[in-house]
C-alpha cells in the first residue's frame, strides 16, 4: 500500500482511483461497508485525514481516538488498500468551501473516478457540503458518487462513538461485535520502571497518547509482536491504567506475555483487549499483588483458550 500526505503533484500512478472518505476512526463495520463499496476495476483508495479534524477544531479536548495513524495503515494494508490518501488538516484545508474540496482536492488532485462516503458525511468549511451536494459536484466534475446507508447491529447504528462507550464500560467484546475484530492498542514498547520484572511478572510498557482510555483495569488480551526476532501472536493479561499500587499518575498499558522470554523494548506491539477481568486495586502489600496476578493470568489463559 503507497501512502500519500498530500494531494497535489501526484504520480500518475496514484490518481484514477475508487476511494472511500472518512475519518475512518477503529474501521468498525460501517466503515468496512463503505469500503467494499469503492472495490472497483479500478485501484482502491481511502481519502482520510491526519490529524482528525475534531482534535484540530478541538486541540483540548479528551483524547477520544480508537486507533493511531500508524494502526490504521496497518490495518487497511490488510484489508488490500491500494492507495492511502491521508491529507494534511490544517489551516488551509479547513478553509476550503465544499466546492472547492471537490474541485481541488478530489478531481484535480487526486484525480478519482469514484468515491463511496457514509450517508451522514459532512465536509467543506463550516461542514456545509454533504451526500447529496457531493453527487451534485461529482457530477459536474467528472466522478462517481455512491452514498452507504449505515451499518446497524441489533437495530442500533454502528459508530465510533457506541464502541468507544463500549470500551469504557469495559465491554471489549461488544466493542469487537461493532469493529468486526478485536480493538487493539497499537504502539512500541518502552522502558518503564521494570517493577513488573521483580515481581516475576515483566510486562511491555505502552504509552496511550491521544488514544480512547477503555475502562482502567486488567484484560485478558492476545498480543501480536510486529517487529524484532519474536514476532508471532502470543496470549498474555494487560492492566490499563495509572497503577494505584505505586501511585501511578499518566495511563499506560502494561502487558505480560505468557511463556515468552524475549526483549521487545524498542519492538512494536498490537494489543488486543479481549476480556475485562476486574478493576485497577491497591493491595496490602506485595504477596497480596502476586497472587492476585497469579489468578489474573490462570483466568486469563482460560479465557483466551476458548477464543
Amino acid at each position: 500500500m503507497k501512502i500519500y500526505r498530500h494531494w497535489t503533484d501526484l504520480p500518475a500512478t496514484a490518481r484514477g482511483a475508487s476511494v472511500a472518505m472518512g475519518n475512518f476512526d477503529g474501521l468498525h463495520l460501517g466503515h468496512r461497508a463503505v469500503i467494499d463499496l469503492a472495490r472497483r476495476d479500478a485501484p482502491l483508495g481511502l481519502v482520510t485525514f491526519e490529524p482528525h479534524p475534531r482534535q484540530y477544531f478541538k486541540p483540548a479536548t479528551a483524547p477520544f481516538r480508537l486507533m493511531n495513524a500508524e494502526a490504521r495503515a496497518n490495518r487497511l494494508a490488510k484489508m488490500g488498500v491500494d492507495h492511502l490518501y491521508e491529507l494534511p488538516f490544517d489551516a488551509a484545508l479547513a478553509g476550503l468551501g465544499a466546492e472547492d474540496f471537490a474541485r481541488r482536492v478530489l478531481a484535480e488532485g487526486l484525480g478519482i473516478r469514484h468515491v463511496v462516503v457514509g450517508r451522514d458525511f459532512r465536509f467543506g468549511h463550516n461542514r456545509t457540503g454533504d451526500a447529496g451536494l457531493l453527487t451534485d459536484l461529482g457530477r459536474n466534475l467528472g466522478f462517481e458518487v455512491t452514498v452507504a446507508d449505515l451499518v446497524d447491529l441489533d437495530g442500533d447504528n454502528i459508530s465510533s462513538t457506541a464502541i468507544r462507550r463500549a470500551l469504557s464500560e469495559g465491554d471489549p467484546r461488544h466493542a469487537a461485535a461493532m469493529l468486526g475484530h478485536w480493538h487493539r492498542i497499537e504502539g512500541e514498547v518502552l522502558h518503564g520502571e521494570k517493577r513488573g520484572r521483580e515481581l516475576g511478572y515483566p510486562t511491555a510498557n505502552m504509552m496511550l497518547d491521544s488514544l480512547h482510555l477503555p475502562k482502567f483495569g486488567v484484560y485478558a488480551a492476545q498480543v501480536d509482536v510486529l517487529t524484532g526476532p519474536d514476532k508471532g501472536t502470543y496470549g498474555g493479561a494487560a492492566s490499563l491504567g495509572i497503577r494505584p499500587m505505586f501511585d501511578g499518575e499518566v495511563p499506560n498499558l502494561e502487558t505480560f506475555l505468557f511463556d515468552f522470554s524475549g526483549n521487545l523494548y524498542g519492538q512494536h506491539l498490537s494489543v488486543a483487549l479481549i476480556e475485562y477481568l476486574r478493576p485497577e486495586l491497591k493491595f496490602d502489600g506485595l504477596p497480596a499483588l502476586i497472587d492476585q496476578m497469579d489468578a489474573d493470568c490462570t483466568r486469563a489463559r482460560s479465557i483466551l483458550a476458548a477464543v
